[in-house]
């Protein structure tokens, strides 16, 4: 169980430097120190700007942040309704184990049904066995039918281009 006090807030503009600590030890954690491209104004804009594109929240311990969410809205034709999709899911190493992770995807949940969307979806990778235990607990079904297809790059630019 959570040692101290949690609470889990929406994000601020005043914690976009926070988040991006958060991501870049995400990255570190899923084997990729070094991808992290995303500036503080970068996410600034995202998350606070004119038009933003997705959301974050934070879990606090006793005030520390510990951890956060970061999600958008997606669409899904054949429900007809919409769906949150959870892009980062990220708790502290030393936070971990004492239900927060559990606590984030329990208030996305809500966030989720309260705006009455059709699902609550995201991924996973496929070597991180204690995390697909940790979904498949909580009542999460593996898509394996699916393969995520990506274009970015010069490759997005070509595409783009005709």
């Amino acid at each position: 169980m959570v040692k101290g006090t949690m609470t889990i807030r929406p994000a601020t503009p005043a914690d976009v430097a926070t988040l991006r600590r958060l991501i870049v030890d995400l990255a570190v954690y899923e084997r990729e120190p070094d991808a992290v491209k995303a500036t503080e104004a970068d996410l600034h804009a995202a998350l606070f700007g004119a038009r933003p594109i997705a959301e974050a929240v934070i879990a606090e311990q006793d005030g520390t942040p510990v951890g956060l969410a970061i999600f958008f809205t997606s669409f899904s034709t054949w429900e007809g309704k919409g769906g949150l999709y959870l892009e980062d899911l990220f708790v502290v190493p030393e936070a971990r184990g004492q239900g927060i992770g559990k606590a984030l995807l329990v208030h996305l949940a809500g966030i989720a049904v309260a705006r009455g969307h059709a699902r609550f979806e995201w991924q996973v990778l496929d070597w991180n066995a204690p995390a697909i235990g940790f979904y498949a607990a909580l009542g999460a079904e593996a898509q394996d039918a699916w393969t995520k297809m990506r274009v970015d790059g010069a490759a997005l630019a070509r595409l783009a281009a005709g």
